[in-house]
This record gives C-alpha cells, structure tokens and sequence, in this order.
C-alpha cells in the first residue's frame, strides 16, 4: 500500500507542474498583445502555486524538482515581457509610444520657430526588451540557486548602463517601473520554484 506522504508529494508535483505549464501557456498566449485576463489567471496561478509550497510540509522529489525548475525559470524569464508591458502600459495610460528598437520615444524640448508636434522625434532605452530577458534569467536563477544577491548586482548594472538615459522623466518613470515590474515577477516566479524543490 502507498503511503499517504508519497500521495500527497505526487499530488503536490503534479498540481505544480500543471499549474506552471497553465500559466506559461497563459503568457505566452499574451506574449504579442498583453490581455488582462490571461495574464491575470496567470498570477492567480503562480500566486496559488506560492501559497500551496509555503503550508506545504513536503518538497517535490528531484527529477519533478527540476521539471519545475525549468519550468519555472521560462515562466520568470518569458512571462516577464507581457507582465511587465500591461503593467508599463497601465502605468503611462497608453500615452509613450515604443520605438522599432525597444525603447521609446520622445519628443525634443520645442524650440522657436519649431510647430507643435513636428520636434524631432529620438528612441531613447533602447534594447529594453533584450535587457529584461537578461535580467529575469540572472534573477530568476540567483533565487533559485540561492543566491538573492545578484538582485541588487543587476539592478546596479542596469542603473549603471542606463544613467546617461534618464534625463527625460518619462525615461526615469519607465525605467523604475518597468524594472520593478520585471524583477518583481521573476523573484516571484523563482521564490515559487526555490520553496518548492528545497
């Protein structure tokens, strides 16, 4: 006869794992054009998935372990990108427009003798979007590995790298909201996954 512990850690490994799958499909879904409510069953999932590891007294077993683990990490690194962009959208009320490059675009100061709305118009931030994907792998993976620190080691590079861009407060605004958004995510995301398998 099965034990009751052995049940219940299936049980647990195999609601996680579905669960994970579930919400990656879900950010995937809204990878092109970010909907609320995908994006919001997906956060209701990894926020389920979060509560479930805390009070469970169980860790799933390591080949289920690392299944979530992998799983886990695409969901930080992908669903980050959507997430991020409804959040940033949100945020602006649809007002900063994206540039061809990952960034955004402004407007220069009006200058005399310049009509309104014709100011040149530069992509500032670009490469955005590349950068996130950076920062939510290193994150995601310095939880896991249990190694948070590498939090505050990104967020001082990318402040470092993006310094000469924040001049403009749309530019400032973007940058701490989107970085907050992002890391956000992928610390939840990866703390799920941390709980889960130690």
């Amino acid at each position: 006869m099965v034990s009751p512990d052995v049940l219940l850690v299936a049980a647990l490994s195999i609601f996680l794992f579905l669960a994970l799958c579930g919400a990656l499909v879900l950010v995937v879904i809204s990878f092109r054009k970010p909907a609320d409510v995908p994006l919001i069953v997906a956060g209701v999932l990894v926020v389920l998935c979060l509560i479930v590891v805390t009070v469970s007294p169980f860790n799933v077993p390591l080949l289920v372990g690392l299944a979530i683990a992998l799983l886990g990490t695409a969901l930080a690194v992908l669903g980050g990108n959507p997430v991020t962009r409804r959040v940033l959208d949100v945020a602006s009320h649809g007002r900063v427009e994206e540039g061809d490059n990952g960034g955004i675009l402004l407007r220069a100061p009006s200058s005399p003798g310049v009509a309104a709305g014709d100011e040149p118009v530069r992509e500032i931030m670009r490469g955005g979007t590349t950068i996130g994907y950076l920062e939510r792998v290193a994150v995601a993976l310095g939880v896991i590995a249990g190694f948070p620190e590498a939090i505050a080691v990104i967020v001082a590079l990318k402040g470092i790298g993006r310094f000469s861009e924040l001049a403009a407060a749309e530019a400032r605004e973007r940058f701490i909201i989107g970085t907050l958004a992002s890391l956000l995510w992928a610390c939840i995301v990866a703390g799920l996954v941390r709980l889960a398998i130690w």
